[in-house]
């Protein structure tokens, strides 16, 4: 399997996993010590999720502190029904864990519109009286790159408060600096699955989603887990020291793939995007039928979290497309561990199939 769905998620990194490995106990380890407990092993445990507390904190703004949570997901609740606001503005093409419950929240809620390219306008008009304002720092299904520090100062003019989802973003682009709440999720920067983070800039007041033991200093109950801080302390700095060689990378390998993909129409944004996230789309593709041709290329079709729905993409219904040609795009991520060779394979392979249903250039 050739693996381009690094949206969904991307792979561990394999020191991520070494770092893991001695929290989760084995046979003679007392690595499996609960990190609340008193004793030296649990003191132990305590300290190896303080050292990924700072390697995750060193992605993020300073001035602010660091919740671990099960995900991005939670962090976005956290953030949203925590903060207290009950007037909400979101972008139109936000994820679900955003769009859902800030609904819930706000059955009025102000969604904010996007240009054909998937844009925010820095200037768009946010409604009077609106608590918080929620825009994604790179989108997770066409990969555009919000004016998300512009949009901040917009909200704190009117004195309200500014949440990224920055899962996408994370460890690849610079944070979200005049943001008050950032969530993050170690899944998508080479962590491991089951734990992210929420950010909150000091001085706002978040009130804790799950109650019942007051772990993460009465922020966030439960017991945490120290193979998966670990695991995420461990990505979270090796994306800090391979920044500029991971972008490096990605930068090349979108521009193979683009150049194979050249007379197929792109979704979103050509410069205002992260280059990992190849969306593009060509007129009477049948995208299940390639998916199923193309077993040995792991691609997507939208977003990883919507599939299954049966539902066309809002992010393309948002830039403005019709929902038959929104069900003809395909999604192609990819990253630090994809070499070019898989990737013009799985390029190939998804050319092939196209030109087998007659559609696309030279078909």
């Amino acid at each position: 399997m050739i693996y381009l769905d690094y949206q969904a998620t991307t792979p561990l990194a394999p020191e991520a996993l070494d770092a893991m490995l001695p929290w989760l106990g084995g046979p003679g380890s007392d690595g499996f010590a609960n990190p609340h407990s008193p004793n030296r092993a649990g003191r132990a445990a305590a300290a190896a999720i303080e050292v990924a507390r700072e390697a995750v904190a060193a992605l993020l703004p300073p001035g602010g502190r660091v919740i671990f949570t099960s995900g991005a997901t939670e962090a976005l609740n956290m953030a949203l029904r925590g903060a207290g606001k009950r007037r909400l503005a979101v972008s139109a093409i936000e994820h679900a864990a955003v769009l859902d419950t800030a609904r819930a929240i706000d059955p009025a809620l102000a969604v904010l519109p996007v240009d054909h390219d998937g844009l925010v306008d820095a200037a768009v008009a946010i409604p009077e009286g609106t608590g918080m304002v929620a825009v994604m720092q790179v989108n997770n299904e066409i990969g555009t790159v919000q004016p998300v520090d512009a949009l901040a100062r917009a909200a704190h003019a009117m004195g309200a408060l500014f949440l990224c989802d920055a899962v996408q973003g994370a460890g690849k682009l610079a944070a979200p600096a005049g943001a008050d709440l950032i969530a993050v999720s170690a899944h998508k920067l080479y962590g491991p699955k089951g734990i992210g983070a929420l950010w909150v800039r000091d001085g706002v007041q978040v009130d804790p989603l799950i109650t019942g033991g007051g772990q993460e200093h009465g922020a966030r109950s439960g017991t945490l887990s120290p193979a998966l801080a670990a695991g995420f302390g461990t990505a979270a700095r090796l994306c800090v020291a391979l920044r500029d060689s991971d972008a490096a990378h990605v930068d090349a390998l979108w521009a193979r793939a683009r150049g194979v993909f050249a007379g197929w129409t792109l979704n979103g944004s050509a410069t205002a995007r992260w280059h990992g996230n190849l969306s593009v789309r060509v007129d009477g593709l049948d995208v299940a039928r390639l998916l199923s041709e193309c077993r040995s290329v792991a691609i997507s079709a939208g977003s990883a979290c919507a599939s299954g729905s049966g539902r066309p993409s809002h992010v393309l219904r948002a830039l403005g497309l019709s929902d038959r040609i929104a069900r003809t795009a395909l999604r192609i991520g990819f990253g630090r561990y994809t070499t070019v060779e898989d990737l013009e394979e799985a390029l190939a392979a998804i050319r092939a199939a196209a030109s087998a249903q007659g559609v696309g250039p030279g078909a």
